[in-house]
């Protein structure tokens, strides 16, 4: 067994690794590192928490490992890029599950945690610190269902809204609280039965009003959630590596769901409450989009366009990942270097479903990354570039945000494709995005359709250009 002061510096060793790992991942340039770096932290406190007096019985936990090692290589190999997200809100999912199981059994049996008072009960503290673990735990078991159900197509995408749905979340939480505070001061069971049972109750009612639109900022939401879920349940067990471990991906997520509210023109209070994404039909335009003029062109005329252009900048959107279009893109891109055309692409902080979607997708394709670009670095741009290239991409796109003050989207930064000379756009058909909302961008005189798969559509291109 190891020290106490071994432990505590494997613990630091470890916290410093993960910080190296949140600050590797903020750049595609570092991620491959930053992941390394929290591989082994993790590891390293995996392996020093095994070596812990409290830790009696080994089999149980190696039949979990083994168990959910198998399963996590399974998904990891099975799972393709487009369905990431769900399966980073189940993962969520199953974090806050764990913080709910700890807590149930810590004050089933307090003296096998070693948090237990003379009289065999909690302390006060361990009272307060159960009651938050376990309520931000179920609350991100079942919210990260749901919204792993909207992602998969299981649920509906659409915001589920009922009348006094704001008051009825209001009485529950007042409820929650309440129950909380009497087991606090009780240690009855019964209260925090019924503070748990709210708790996920609330979980489903703040993630139904939630539209499919607003899923990425959800998604990094929850993982904030998680996190403080798994800090709380570190002070229960009095583990300090799970204490900064979940302190980092709490404050983490929260940060990104802030930058992901500002990119979305949202209020990071209401992502809180669950009381966005309401009505996303005000913002369709009168004309259906079947009765509105648009200019479709084939995989020739496109490659003409691009072949004959100084610049063009790339915009990958969902239909890119569905189609797994990323490979063809970047042999088309590769081709138009050569050419000596200049090739850029232009990430928006929604694209895709989650954050960060559409540069895994492209890392994995081996885009340079001095190609990619955020909204911020090159939404100036598109005025001086001769084709912006759509591919998959819609409601980051849609000049509605900017034009139209009925429509949901209203407000949203977006990427400035429509000041391009012009624009070419990959889609199977003109159906609304994921907001539900028809793009006026498609019905530009500068716009041409090509109605196709990404992937077919990026390989005919090739062929023309070649």
């Amino acid at each position: 067994m190891l020290s106490v002061n071994m432990v505590a510096m494997a613990y630091l060793a470890a916290s410093i690794l993960i910080i190296l790992a949140l600050k590797g991942l903020s750049s595609p340039v570092s991620a491959r590192r930053g992941n390394t770096f929290g591989m082994l932290g993790m590891g390293i406190a995996a392996m020093v928490t095994l070596q812990l007096d409290a830790v009696q019985n080994y089999a149980w936990i190696v039949m979990a490992i083994a168990i959910g090692g198998i399963i996590g290589g399974v998904a990891a190999r099975k799972v393709p890029m487009t369905h990431m997200p769900q399966t980073v809100a189940f993962m969520h999912s199953m974090v806050g599950l764990a913080a709910v199981l700890i807590a149930v059994s810590a004050l089933y049996d307090p003296q096998a945690y070693g948090i237990a008072a003379i009289d065999g009960g909690l302390h006060m503290a361990s009272r307060i610190e159960l009651f938050l673990g376990t309520f931000i735990g179920a609350i991100t078991f079942t919210a990260s269902l749901i919204a792993f159900g909207k992602l998969q197509g299981l649920l509906s995408g659409k915001p589920l809204v009922f009348a006094g749905q704001h008051w009825v979340n209001l009485i529950l939480g007042i409820s929650m609280l309440i129950c909380g505070v009497i087991f606090c001061m009780t240690q009855a069971w019964l209260p925090f039965l019924l503070m748990l049972a709210i708790a996920l109750m609330l979980g489903v009612l703040l993630i139904v009003p939630i539209g499919g639109a607003d899923m990425p900022v959800i998604v990094s939401m929850l993982n904030s959630y998680s996190g403080w879920a798994a800090a709380g349940i570190g002070f229960t067990l009095g583990n300090n590596m799970l204490i900064i471990a979940g302190a980092l991906v709490g404050s983490s997520g929260a940060i990104l769901s802030y930058i992901m509210c500002k990119a979305m023109n949202r209020s990071l209070i209401n992502v809180l409450l669950g009381g966005f994404g309401g009505d996303t039909s005000g913002g369709v335009s009168s004309q259906s989009a079947g009765s509105r003029p648009v200019k479709a062109g084939s995989a020739e005329d496109a490659a003409f366009l691009i072949q004959n252009s100084r610049s063009v900048i790339i915009v990958p959107g969902y239909g890119l990942a569905v189609a797994r279009a990323q490979h063809a893109l970047k042999e088309m891109v590769d081709v138009l270097l050569k050419q000596g055309v200049k090739v850029k692409f232009a990430i928006h902080p929604v694209a895709g479903r989650m954050p960060g979607h559409m540069n895994v997708l492209l890392a994995e394709a081996d885009v340079p990354y001095d190609l990619v670009f955020e909204m911020d670095e090159i939404n100036s741009e598109f005025s001086d570039a001769d084709v912006a290239l759509v591919i998959g991409a819609n409601d980051v796109t849609n000049p509605a945000a900017k034009t139209d003050p009925a429509s949901p989207i209203y407000g949203m930064p977006i990427l400035d494709v429509g000041k391009a000379q012009h624009i070419i756009v990959v889609k199977r058909s003109l159906s609304p995005g994921y907001a539900g909302l028809d793009n006026d961008l498609f019905y530009m005189d500068k716009t041409m359709m090509l109605f196709d798969d990404a992937k077919k559509a990026c390989e005919a291109i090739l062929q023309s250009l070649e």
